[in-house]
C-alpha cells in the first residue's frame, strides 16, 4: 500500500457460504473496527442466496472463491494488507460491545507470540452449552490446539511459513494448529468470543459431542479428512 494509505493494523478474514440470514448483522457489528484501522475481508464460497448482496458495502473487499473454508481463508490471507491475520467465522462474534478491546488484546499478544486464539462461549438453547464451552476451552489450553470457532489469529508471515490452511474439507483448523504449535504454543486469551451453538441445539448436545470426538479421534489415527467430512455430513 502507498504511504498515503498505511497498512491496516489487522486484517479480519471471514469465510462465508449461504449466510444471508445473519451476515448483515455480523458485519454491522464489525463496522466500528474499520474506523480504527481494521481491514474486513469477506470471502464467499459460491453462495446461492443473497449473502453477497447483503454484505456489499460492509467489508473492505469481497472475494469470490472456490467452495471450501480452507480455500476461502487462504485466499483472504493472500489479499490481506496487514501483517496480522484474524480468522472469524460468520457465526462467531468478537466479544459484544468490546470488539476493539479484543483486537487490542490480539495485537498485544502477537508482540511476543506468533499465534493464538480466544476462549469460546457457545450461545444457544441447550443447558449443556456452558459446560461444553468450558470443556472446549480446557481441552484447547491443555492440547495447544485451537478450533476455527475460537477465532484463530496469527502473524501473516508465520501463517505462510506454516503452509497456510491445508486444502481439506474438515479439520483444517486442527491441522493448522498442529503446524503452528510446532513453532510455539498459542497465546490463549481468556476473553470470550461468542459462537453459535445451533448444531448442539439441533442434533442434541451428547450426540454432537460424541460425533466430534469420534471424528477427531479418527483424524488423529490417520483417517483421511475427505472421508471424515462425508461422515460428518451424513451424521447431521
Amino acid at each position: 500500500m502507498s504511504s498515503s494509505n498505511p497498512a491496516p493494523r489487522l486484517s479480519l478474514i471471514m469465510p462465508m457460504l449461504n449466510e444471508a440470514a445473519g451476515i448483515q448483522a455480523a458485519l454491522t457489528l464489525l463496522q466500528p473496527l474499520r474506523e480504527t484501522g481494521v481491514e474486513i475481508i469477506l470471502v464467499d464460497g459460491g453462495s446461492s442466496d443473497e449473502s453477497v448482496a447483503l454484505a456489499t458495502g460492509l467489508a473492505d473487499r469481497i472475494l469470490i472463491s472456490e467452495p471450501g473454508r480452507a480455500r476461502q481463508m487462504n485466499l483472504g490471507a493472500q489479499h490481506a494488507h496487514s501483517p496480522v491475520l484474524l480468522f472469524l467465522h460468520a457465526d462467531t462474534q468478537l466479544p459484544p460491545g468490546a470488539e476493539n478491546a479484543a483486537i487490542n488484546s490480539v495485537l498485544d499478544a502477537l508482540k511476543t507470540r506468533h499465534w493464538g486464539r480466544f476462549d469460546i462461549r457457545l450461545a444457544g438453547k441447550s443447558r449443556w452449552l456452558p459446560v461444553i464451552s468450558q470443556l472446549m476451552n480446557l481441552r484447547s489450553r491443555l492440547s495447544g490446539i485451537a478450533t476455527g470457532d475460537q477465532a484463530i489469529f496469527v502473524r501473516r508471515d508465520t501463517f505462510f511459513a506454516a503452509g497456510s490452511f491445508p486444502d481439506q474439507p474438515l479439520m483444517e483448523d486442527i491441522e493448522l494448529s498442529k503446524r503452528l504449535k510446532n513453532i510455539e504454543p498459542p497465546a490463549s486469551l481468556a476473553t470470550q468470543v461468542v459462537s453459535s451453538g445451533r448444531r448442539w441445539d439441533q442434533f442434541g448436545a451428547f450426540p454432537t459431542i460424541c460425533l466430534m470426538w469420534r471424528l477427531r479421534y479418527r483424524y488423529w489415527r490417520g483417517v483421511n479428512a475427505t472421508q471424515l467430512a462425508k461422515e460428518y455430513r451424513n451424521a447431521r
